[in-house]
């Protein structure tokens, strides 16, 4: 148990550099999640060939076959985490990369929404109270500053995208190994993407489509550390983490994206008290769930 929410952090303190990169990386969000999503397909099937070729025994070390309905499942995932990236660095660029992260906190909220009727369960109490707490933390810190409201709609629905994948995920990786999951979910979302960018362009044109000087090497360290490294410590903690408990801690990712735009943006500025007090109750939300959710599962 330990060992898996440790998995559960390290994930969340590597994500907490995505909000930084998405405002470091000067392609439109649609793009960079384009060429974000197409790096991960061409490395995670070269990996898997490879190893498949060397005869490797282990499944989970080797490229497998699936069946198009099993394909279509992880790529329709996909599509959500795609979607879900899509409109996170749409707002880190309509606002700055403090307000992307904090909406991203609503994601406990829109689990405990949407996870009872996908799941078909009771809804819990107790998972609403943590979201409140979280809700609360979010209103307070928008008391701060009122500019960017078209940045704040943005991540909001980047929350609710990403709690609908995360719910997706838990269902549909119970069945599939985590590499070979990963892949199919890159080049669903890499496929609905391309199918989509035409009409995205219509209203917003996207404008360079190539990344140029310092782009390449943010790029990379997204795609290697913060996509596929990422992705894969996810799917093996929601095999293994309910799904609420992973979204409500993922809520500290924009503590570890605000410090680090602290030092690389100055944002710092534009912080005040009431944003302080916002993210302590964000953090207490988290630490009282992981305490019932541990409680919970050694009764």
């Amino acid at each position: 148990m330990k060992k898996d929410y440790f998995l559960l952090h390290l994930s969340v303190f590597i994500a907490g550099f995505t909000g930084v990169l998405g405002r470091l990386i000067t392609l439109d969000s649609a793009i960079l999640v384009w060429w974000r999503m197409a790096a991960a397909a061409v490395i995670m099937f070269l990996y898997l060939r490879i190893t498949t070729r060397r005869g490797a025994d282990a499944c989970d070390a080797s490229l497998q076959r699936y069946k198009f309905r099993d394909v279509l499942q992880m790529g329709g995932v996909g599509m959500l985490l795609c979607l879900h990236w899509v409109f996170f660095y749409a707002s880190i660029k309509a606002s700055n990369v403090s307000i992307g992260v904090v909406c991203f906190s609503l994601v406990g909220f829109f689990t405990a929404l949407f996870e009872p009727i996908i799941n078909r369960h009771r809804f819990s109490g107790r998972e609403f109270l943590f979201s409140l707490l979280t809700i609360l933390g979010i209103y307070l810190i928008f008391q701060f500053d009122a500019r960017y409201r078209l940045g704040i709609v943005l991540g909001v629905v980047s929350s609710a995208l990403y709690a609908l994948f995360a719910i997706a995920n838990q269902r549909v990786g119970k069945h599939y190994e985590a590499k070979n999951m990963l892949l199919w979910e890159m080049v669903g979302g890499l496929i609905g993407l391309t199918c989509l960018l035409p009409l995205y362009n219509m209203f917003i044109p996207v404008g360079r489509l190539y990344p140029v000087g310092m782009d390449y090497a943010y790029l990379a360290f997204m795609v290697v550390v913060c996509t596929i490294g990422l992705c894969l410590l996810q799917i093996i903690v929601l095999q293994r983490i309910p799904a609420f408990t992973v979204n409500l801690t993922y809520n500290l990712e924009p503590v570890y994206s605000i410090i680090l735009s602290m030092f690389i943006f100055s944002e710092y500025k534009e912080l005040n008290f009431s944003f302080c007090i916002g993210i302590a109750l964000i953090i207490i939300s988290v630490v009282l769930q992981t305490w019932s959710e541990i409680k919970r599962r050694k009764t």
